[in-house]
């Protein structure tokens, strides 16, 4: 194989079909800390919102038409719910009670991991009699899209997309507009820089902040989803990737923004796909494809080498919020 041999839409549609959900869930952790509440738990919600997206799509895909895709669709509407709902946790812990925001994250995270493979297991063995820790899926069609897919060079990425990729394209344009252009995305990016003026405006940090995390778990999910479609077509423990920390560092060098952090989810996703599709050209070995895996991390720990000082976090972020004070 020489390198004239190495497909390279396939580079440009697999490094978008990576990059599109780690946006999804970098951005909800963007409307977490740019609230104030630091989310390190952004692994364990995409892993629990997955988990009830596909356990929908395990439950009900006899209800359907054979070859329907519809049950798909409607398993990332589950797949946020069942993220926003595992946030609540986060959220409640973090506000309420005031906990460590750190501690809390991991804490979660860990809990996703276990909770989830113990009910996968559990309800595999009762209600499918199947001794398994995975939900399979179907799997996802992929389009073409006429007249786009002829452009020359750029025409490749409109060619075997994935469905998810525009349902996340439009959710992240509406969460871009809802932060920056209304009320409620003003209060949040108040309510990490100056809380307390925005309290002494008459506006209710606490909720602010518990609606911020309750989307951020919401936004974790579809991406959860979206990789458990694309990467194993199936939900599994091995959906905790550490793609929710991968989102973390997207959004720490994008600078808490959301077109910035877009940018750093494209390097992360086209160096993974790059590194898969180019490998095989030296006959590396199956151990070294599988380490192409890490590359998306390794880029990380250099983009933040070089960048990290210029990084301008919330001012009030990770900090806890005692109206007593103001």
């Amino acid at each position: 194989m020489s390198i004239l041999d190495v497909n390279y839409a396939a580079i440009l549609v697999d490094g978008l079909s990576f990059a599109l959900p780690l946006l999804i869930i970098a951005i909800g952790g963007i409307y977490s800390e740019r609230s104030g509440v630091v989310n390190l738990a952004l692994e364990g919600l995409l892993g629990f919102g997955a988990f009830v997206g596909a356990l929908f799509v395990a439950s009900t895909i006899g209800l359907f038409a054979v070859n329907s895709d519809l049950p798909m669709y409607l398993s990332f509407l589950f797949a946020a719910l069942g993220g926003a709902l595992f946030a609540v946790i986060h959220a409640t812990l973090c506000i309420k009670f005031m906990a460590n925001q750190v501690i809390s994250g991991v804490v979660i995270n860990i809990l996703s991991v276990a909770l989830t493979g113990f009910l996968t297991s559990t309800i595999n063995a009762n209600f499918f009699g199947a001794a398994s820790e995975r939900f399979t899926l179907q799997t996802s069609p992929r389009w073409d899209i006429p007249f786009l897919m002829e452009i020359p060079i750029l025409g490749a990425a409109f060619t075997r997309v994935y469905p998810f990729m525009f349902i996340i394209l439009l959710v992240a344009a509406f969460f871009w507009y809802l932060l920056y252009k209304t009320r409620f995305g003003l209060h949040v990016r108040a309510a990490g820089d100056n809380p307390h003026a925005l309290d002494a405006a008459g506006i209710n940090v606490a909720r602010v902040r518990f609606w911020a995390v309750v989307i951020s778990g919401a936004l974790a999910g579809i991406g959860g989803m979206s990789f458990a479609y694309s990467i194993s077509t199936d939900f599994s423990p091995a959906i905790y990737m550490g793609y929710g920390f991968l989102a973390i560092a997207a959004l720490i060098f994008g600078n808490w923004k959301i077109v910035p952090t877009f940018a750093a989810c494209l390097i992360f996703g086209l160096t993974r796909s790059a590194a898969f599709q180019l490998l095989p050209v030296f006959d590396a070995s199956a151990a070294v494809i599988d380490l192409a895996m890490t590359a998306p991390f390794i880029v990380t720990l250099l983009l933040l080498a070089l960048f990290g000082k210029k990084n301008r976090m919330p001012r009030a972020l990770g900090e806890v919020y005692d109206k007593s004070k103001r």
